[in-house]
């Protein structure tokens, strides 16, 4: 970070390279829209290389990084309000071999990520760090700037919320 706050290009660009990925998935996990998600990591990045000399090292930089993400995607969210999650099913279904499990796993996708959708965005972050990028709850709590202890009770919340809203739709016997 020091490198980088010292205007090295070469440094942002290794930084750049190694968190790309794991970054825009994470943006893309809470936006659902590739061309919006690439334009926030874009704002990531030039926020990085705008604040590196801010970083005082108390958190890895892959945690301070996620939680420019987080706060942009928030700041998006506000101003924009709520977004829809792209796409429906399709109308009709394909008459391949394996329709049938194609058509139920899509609707089973799409049910996880109503329920996702549901949940409030202090626990969809906390899940999305957790399970999808493999953070430690220490790190998730950097990023949130809340305490662990806080991270793992919107866990523990976000899972007991997953668990009501999947099980409702077994009990109902519904595709939603």
């Amino acid at each position: 970070m020091t490198a980088i706050a010292g205007g090295d290009r070469a440094a942002l660009a290794g930084l750049y390279r190694e968190l790309e990925r794991p970054v825009y998935r994470f943006i893309l996990s809470k936006l659902n829209d590739p061309h919006e998600s690439a334009d926030i990591l874009h704002d990531v990045f030039m926020e990085v290389w705008r604040s590196a000399g801010r970083f005082e090292g108390r958190s890895k930089v892959q945690t301070w990084v996620f939680g420019i993400a987080w706060r942009k995607v928030i700041d998006l969210r506000r101003k924009t309000g709520r977004l829809d999650m792209p796409g429906d099913p399709p109308d009709t279904a394909d008459e391949g071999v394996d329709t049938e499990a194609a058509v139920l796993a899509g609707q089973e996708a799409v049910h996880v990520r109503h329920c996702l959708e549901e949940l409030g965005d202090d626990h969809r972050m906390a899940v999305a760090l957790a399970f999808y990028e493999d953070m430690p709850y220490g790190q998730i709590a950097e990023v949130a700037g809340v305490p662990e202890g806080t991270i793992k009770t919107r866990i523990y919340h976000a899972k007991k919320l997953l668990l009501r809203c999947l099980s409702g739709r077994v009990t109902r016997g519904v595709a939603t």
